[in-house]
């Protein structure tokens, strides 16, 4: 959704709707299928605002806008929540074929998206250099490897660049969520966090906007997290986004 506000918002309207009508998800439907399957069924009814700070006063019906294109969605369901495409499919209220192509096409807009240059906050070099040639493929320059806070601040000082993904624990070279509080003192810059602690960014206040990619991570996740980011950036009044 873009932000840790809007989206906290989103799913405590659909937990609201869950609790106003239990039998909204049958007894026998997997759980996270059925809360996935509501979220999308509330989130795409046609609403008058736009604006999630808007929301707040409003009804169940009416908090919630739509999410993003389906080719997103369908990306997001598979590659970052794990769900098969048949069960995608469910979610979306499509048949299977529709998701299929939908995959396709999401995929293609992937590989064809607008580069940018990009920022990597990591002291581990191997998976430095993985991630390096990850963004590399997807035709994205990397501006620049930091293995500590200190060094990361100056360099995205120097490059500005586009796009960063930063690690939490850079072991002797400090945090790498200091290291990202401080670049967004200088720049609104989305941040994607690849990190093997994930709870470190989940308590507690946290910079915004930001992505979270889990360690160890698939080289799909992380690309659609990228996508992800970079739609919502070019949507946002074309903002950049650190990783």
């Amino acid at each position: 959704m873009g932000s840790q506000d809007s989206g906290d918002l989103y799913v405590r309207v659909c937990l609201e709707a869950l609790l106003a009508e239990p039998d909204i998800i049958p007894a026998a439907t997997d759980v996270k299928l059925g809360l996935f399957k509501l979220f999308h069924i509330v989130c795409n009814r046609n609403l008058e605002t736009s604006d999630p700070s808007a929301l707040v006063d409003l009804s169940v019906e009416a908090r919630l806008r739509a999410l993003p294109a389906s080719e997103r969605q369908i990306l997001l369901l598979t590659s970052l929540e794990g769900f098969s495409v048949a069960d995608a499919a469910t979610i979306l209220d499509i048949p299977v074929a529709e998701a299929e192509a939908l995959l396709i096409d999401a995929w293609s807009t992937v590989n064809q998206q607008i580069a940018t240059s990009i920022l990597i906050i990591e002291d581990e070099p191997v998976i430095a250099l993985d991630i390096s040639s990850l963004v590399a493929d997807l035709g994205h320059t990397v501006v620049g490897i930091a293995a500590s806070q200190t060094e990361a601040v100056a360099i995205f000082k120097k490059t500005q660049p586009g796009l960063v993904l930063a690690d939490i624990d850079l072991g002797a070279g400090g945090s790498g969520i200091t290291a990202v509080t401080e670049i967004l003192r200088m720049s609104t810059v989305p941040v994607i966090f690849v990190t093997a602690y994930p709870e470190r960014l989940l308590t507690g206040e946290r910079p915004e906007p930001t992505y979270l990619v889990t360690k160890p991570f698939e080289s799909d996740t992380l690309k659609v997290t990228i996508s992800q980011a970079l739609s919502l950036t070019s949507a946002g009044h074309a903002k950049r986004i650190a990783v």
